[in-house]
């Protein structure tokens, strides 16, 4: 039994080792990081008829994938594939269409996660493992709009929406709301923007060669990723607006030189026009397109051509500045079209009936005459004005450059013109001589003036000279007669303080003196005798260490002379006056 034991367990020992060995050893695969392994099961469950990937369990390319890292497989029934991960850069978006999924809705092509069809949703900037084999994945750039523009977007999916009306959630159409410069990621296949110029644009015409829409300068952005998503969607922008160019050319083409073109004024159109414009290639106008840096211009063969009121015909170059109001730029767009469109159908036209109806109010001497011109000019400005701005169209200026009159009226006008103009030269030269006369006598009167004011001032100046010293010697002598009184009254003071001064003194030693002889008389009086006071004075004033040493000598000696001189008395009244001596 302990036998049987062992060998079971050495029997699963092996296996647990041999297992080991097949899984790292066959099973085991990697998948590096941005990459991705697809699976197929070579047992299973057969796939519906109509079904691409194989669920689990099924047999066929399974719908799920592996990530990066470590697996094990077994190769008896699996193989796998690795492919690359789908990556998505900045500025780009994704547009899935799905090859699987449930069927969409009859007159539906945009599908939600789990239909078959076109995605509605996009994939951003990332990266995606989705099997290739179920998933197609088109990368495109993503919008965006440049500063100065707006965009009109057009939805391609839902019901069609009425005509003269904006679409809505889930309708067909052009919609109210427009897209402000900025980077949007938008399906292409579920929306179309169109980029309009915000700002001022210009019609140009040019007698009868034609004329041209100015557009506005696009403003490059400092980003060059951005600057490379702009460039494609103003080229895209460029591009449609040639094809309609080339459509209008065809459709001059094919019309008679005495037929006027649509939009276009009355006047003889010139066929050579269109014909240069059906012969230039596409690449051609897209070069014409551009004028300058990044301004762009649109060839237009119309021009302006009306006759005055006196029958004559005008031809003019002129100019109109006008502007798309930013929020009707969706509402023009679902009418008319684009620029060029709103230029062909609505300003042209405009410009055409506005400018025949007011220049046959005017002779064509006005279009020659500077303040007729300038009356015109204002007229057409503000009739512009009036309609387009009913158009939702804003017009700034109507400018005209130049006036082509008949030579026949030219001449006549220009001659009257030149004569009038002759004889106000004349005038002036009279009037200039004249002036220059004046002048002249001014110019000698002034000089004479002149040093006649030298003169005065020179003699103003002498006597505010002589003024000036005279005022100030008379300060000097006030203040030297000032500084006298001063030192007098100063010398004064001093005699009165010197005079006090004595006199304090005086009477101070007169008081001081005087007291003391009171005092040495109350004293002498009260002593009753001169001698006794005299002697208390002479005691009085010796020095208290002075000592008196008394010595008996004979007779004959000094004590003896100051004996006979009388001062024994008082050397004896002086031993006697000492106690203890």
């Amino acid at each position: 039994m302990k036998h049987v034991v062992r060998f079971a367990i050495l029997i699963a020992i092996v296996a647990a080792i041999g297992d080991v060995f097949w899984q790292w050893g066959f099973c085991r695969f990697y998948v590096e990081p941005g990459y991705m392994a697809i699976v197929t099961a070579k047992n299973g469950d057969d796939l519906a008829p109509d079904q691409i990937l194989a669920k689990k369990g099924q047999k066929g390319i399974q719908e799920d994938v592996l990530g990066e890292g470590r697996h094990f497989l077994n190769p008896i029934f699996y193989d796998h594939t690795i492919r690359q991960a789908i990556n998505i850069s900045p500025g780009k978006v994704g547009v899935v269409t799905a090859k699987v999924g449930q069927k969409l809705a009859e007159g539906a092509f945009l599908a939600e996660k789990g239909q078959k069809g076109i995605w509605r949703r996009v994939l951003g900037p990332g990266r995606y493992r989705i099997n290739p084999y179920g998933y197609q994945v088109d990368i495109v750039s993503a919008l965006s709009i440049p500063t100065g523009y707006a965009g009109v977007i057009t939805s391609l999916s839902g019901e069609q929406v009425a005509e003269g009306e904006f679409a809505g959630p889930n309708q067909k159409g052009v919609r109210r709301a427009i897209l402000q410069p900025g980077l949007y990621y938008v399906n292409p296949r579920e929306y179309q923007v169109d980029v309009l110029e915000i700002g001022v644009n210009q019609v140009s015409l040019i007698g009868k060669q034609g004329g041209a829409v100015i557009t506005k300068a696009n403003i490059a952005p400092q980003n060059a990723a951005i600057a490379a998503l702009q460039s494609e969607v103003l080229d895209e922008q460029r591009s449609k607006r040639m094809d309609y160019m080339k459509k209008s050319a065809d459709l001059f083409t094919g019309r008679s030189a005495s037929q006027p073109a649509p939009a276009v004024a009355q006047g003889t159109y010139q066929p050579t026009s269109a014909q240069e414009l059906e012969r230039k290639s596409l690449d051609q106008m897209q070069q014409d397109y551009l004028l300058g840096d990044s301004m762009a211009t649109l060839g237009i063969a119309q021009f302006v051509e009306f006759p005055s009121r006196d029958g004559f015909q005008i031809s003019l170059d002129m100019t109109v500045e006008f502007e798309l109001a930013p929020d009707k730029i969706a509402w023009l767009f679902r009418t008319y079209g684009d620029l060029p469109a709103v230029v062909d159908k609505i300003i042209l036209p405009q410009i055409s009936s506005v400018t025949r109806n007011k220049g046959s109010e005017y002779r064509a001497k006005d279009f020659i005459v500077g303040e007729g011109r300038e009356k015109f000019q204002n007229d057409l400005t503000q009739a512009l004005a009036k309609t387009l701005g009913q158009k939702n169209i804003l017009v700034h200026n109507a400018l005209i450059r130049h006036a082509e009159v008949p030579q026949q009226i030219l001449d006549p006008i220009q001659q009257a013109s030149l004569a009038v103009e002759q004889d106000l030269t004349n005038k002036e030269r009279q009037n200039t001589a004249k002036t220059q006369a004046e002048l002249n006598t001014e110019i000698s009167m002034i000089a004479q003036r002149g040093e006649q004011v030298g003169q005065e001032t020179e003699k103003l100046k002498a006597e505010i000279k002589a003024d000036q010293e005279k005022q100030m010697a008379t300060i000097q002598a006030e203040a030297i007669k000032q500084v006298a009184e001063i030192r007098k009254e100063t010398a004064g003071i001093q005699a009165d303080t010197m005079r006090i001064l004595s006199k304090a003194e005086a009477d101070a030693i007169r008081l001081v003196q005087g007291e003391m002889a009171k005092g040495l008389q109350l004293k002498a009086t009260a002593f009753g005798d001169p001698q006794a006071y005299a002697l208390n004075e002479f005691a009085t004033k010796l020095n208290p260490k002075m000592r008196i040493n008394i010595l008996h000598t004979g007779e004959g000696t000094l004590w003896t002379d100051l004996k006979t001189a009388g001062m024994a008395e008082l050397g004896g009244a002086a031993v006697l006056k000492q106690p203890g001596k």
